[in-house]
């Protein structure tokens, strides 16, 4: 019995992204079917990294496809292709640079740098291409929980290399400063630094900038938040009240800027006690989900109270790349993703395509 791409499409209908609840073929990421006989080969497309979750898909579309009768030999190869999305009207795209997400928190002592560390390492990790700009000038940690301790080298004098660990390439005021100096800059000075921190480093080819924004809502997070092209923004809390108010401040500010948020991670969620097991909620519990829930935005997940997250971040070697099997880890790359599948729905940056208009003056 002939078959036909009728008969294949439909059984692949029946497989559904876990991410998206789409099936594969109406999203029509299902590309290049090639049918030889009994023989079948097609590609399927992903707009957001996956690589965790890529041997569980390839199985369960060579399933369906073997469910069509004639069928003997399926073979499907999975690619990701990631995309630029829109970002606030009026600022324009870097170059080199597809999406830049905003990791940002009301207040300091939440763990929005170990988020990001890990959010950059997990998107990493599922196959992306990764920039993290530290952008807390008063404080950047990026240095020392990504374990890079050297400055970056320019070629041309004006221009920046991007220090690299881990698979994922980073830019910090910290690698150009004495560890022990403060930074007693007023705000447009340390605004300015981190434009030129972002704008004259030569990122390579990244699918996702990370960018480590300092805490709170003031004139350096508002002129970011203004300038910087941002497909969105990621907000970090933890379920205690006094935390919740001023991640809600965070909320609002991007929203008057016009950036989207992605979703909320909740830090510190639960501990659970090393020596007995006991589980507590010290800081209070579901206060993050409620927020999202209250604002009609995604939760991406919770994260323990937990001393080797803090231990491992410390030393460099943060929690996806130092215990990538553990459940924490599991946790970051399920956010990871989620954020990704997040862009992915979003509209895409057509401003490439448009004609730029020039006023010559022999007409």
């Amino acid at each position: 019995m002939a078959v036909t791409e009728q008969a294949l499409m439909a059984a692949l209908a029946s497989v559904q992204d876990p991410h998206t609840g789409k099936d594969f073929v109406s999203s029509r990421a299902v590309r290049n079917v090639q049918i030889d006989g009994g023989d079948v080969a097609f590609d399927v497309e992903l707009g957001y990294p996956a690589r965790s979750i890529e041997g569980d898909l390839r199985r369960a579309l060579v399933a369906a496809a073997r469910g069509v009768p004639g069928v003997d030999n399926v073979s499907v190869r999975i690619q990701t292709n990631v995309v630029a999305h829109a970002v606030q009207r009026g600022v324009q795209l870097l170059p080199q640079v597809k999406n830049i997400i905003a990791v940002a928190s009301g207040k300091g002592g939440v763990g929005k740098s170990t988020t990001a560390a890990n959010l950059a390492l997990a998107l990493a990790a599922e196959g992306a291409r990764v920039g993290v700009l530290d952008a807390d000038i008063y404080g950047p940690s990026q240095p020392m929980m990504l374990g890079i301790a050297r400055r970056p080298e320019s070629d041309d004098g004006k221009t920046m290399e991007p220090l690299e660990n881990y698979g994922v390439q980073v830019m910090s005021i910290g690698f150009l400063i004495d560890p022990d100096e403060a930074m007693i800059w007023r705000g447009p000075m340390a605004t300015q630094a981190l434009e030129q921190l972002l704008r004259q480093t030569n990122w390579k080819e990244l699918d996702y900038l990370i960018v480590d924004m300092p805490p709170g809502t003031g004139d350096i997070q508002l002129t970011l938040s203004q300038r910087v092209p941002m497909t969105g923004a990621v907000i970090v809390t933890t379920p205690q009240d006094i935390a919740l108010l001023d991640a809600k401040k965070g909320i609002k500010m991007f929203e008057k800027v016009g950036v989207p948020i992605l979703g909320i991670v909740e830090n510190m969620a639960v501990h659970v006690c090393s020596q007995c097991g006991h589980t507590e909620h010290i800081f209070g519990a579901d206060g993050g989900k409620k927020m999202a829930a209250q604002y009609g935005m995604d939760y991406l997940g919770a994260l323990p109270l937990d001393m080797q997250i803090r231990l491992q971040a410390d030393s460099g070697k943060p929690t996806v790349v130092s215990d990538p099997d553990s459940e924490v880890a599991a946790i970051y790359r399920k956010v990871a993703r989620d954020v990704a599948v997040k862009i992915a729905q979003k509209a895409k940056d057509f401003s490439s395509k448009f004609p730029t208009i020039s006023v010559s003056k022999n007409t």
